[in-house]
């Protein structure tokens, strides 16, 4: 293991246009739905699931001046681990970060990469995106039709850095992901960027399959939205948990 993160980042890419919905939902319903050793983080009693469409510019090993651009659009939530203490020796992450439970991105290549170096659940999927002024128009499907996501989005209001310990912060201040591979092992990975730049968001849903295809119900009520234009960001090597 690297001695400093600093010294583990394999990676570097810009992550654009990114719109952040999130659902509150009942708590039990995602820690069933977590490997061994997860368990659900909540805010106010809350759990969170969380719909996040954007685009990855310029992904390629560190310093490298140009790398593989497209879209992806994931399902996430929000989990600590259940082992007491930290998954390494810095004190300040405590175990919580992100959990995956499908990340389809328009790229065969990239898919590969990322299943093999991240154990991340990667799905093929083709996207089309388009942004004009400040609004995006953001589609994917699979290739077999299911995941199918339709949706067009923007900033609607001014933009602010989301203050620690609220539920903006929580939500997606977290540098930090879970993923278990096929043997049910669970792994971690670390991120780094600025803090983000938030604004709030308006967005119209055509489509949204993501819950269905992760054995989910829609849930209901209006989403919480947040759109952030653009962040830097670099990614470690993943590590046993």
């Amino acid at each position: 293991m690297c001695a400093r993160f600093a010294d583990c980042k394999l990676l570097s890419m810009v992550w654009e246009d990114l719109l952040f919905a999130h659902w509150r939902v009942d708590p039990a319903l995602v820690d069933e739905r977590l490997p061994d050793g997860l368990a659900v983080d909540t805010y106010d009693g809350d759990a969170y699931l969380g719909v996040v469409p954007f685009v990855m510019r310029d992904i390629g090993p560190r310093f490298a001046p140009v790398g593989l651009s497209f879209g992806e659009l994931n399902l996430r939530t929000y989990v600590h681990e259940t082992a007491d203490g930290p998954s390494d020796d810095d004190p300040d992450e405590g175990g919580r970060g992100v959990y995956f439970f499908n990340l389809d991105a328009d790229d065969r290549l990239g898919v590969g990469i990322a299943r093999s170096l991240f154990q991340l659940p990667y799905y093929r999927a083709n996207m089309t995106i388009d942004a004009a002024g400040d609004r995006v128009a953001f589609r994917s499907q699979r290739p077999d039709g299911s995941a199918a996501f339709a949706a067009a989005y923007g900033p609607d209001g001014e933009s602010f850095v989301p203050e620690p310990g609220s539920l903006p912060a929580f939500l997606t201040e977290n540098y930090r992901f879970y993923t278990a591979d096929g043997g049910g092992r669970l792994w971690y990975g670390d991120i780094d960027h600025p803090r983000w730049e938030l604004a709030p968001a308006s967005a119209d849903f055509v489509r949204n399959e993501l819950f269905d295809v992760n054995g989910f119900d829609h849930p209901g009520g209006e989403p919480l939205l947040h759109f952030a234009e653009r962040i830097r960001v670099t990614a470690g090597r993943i590590h046993r948990a």
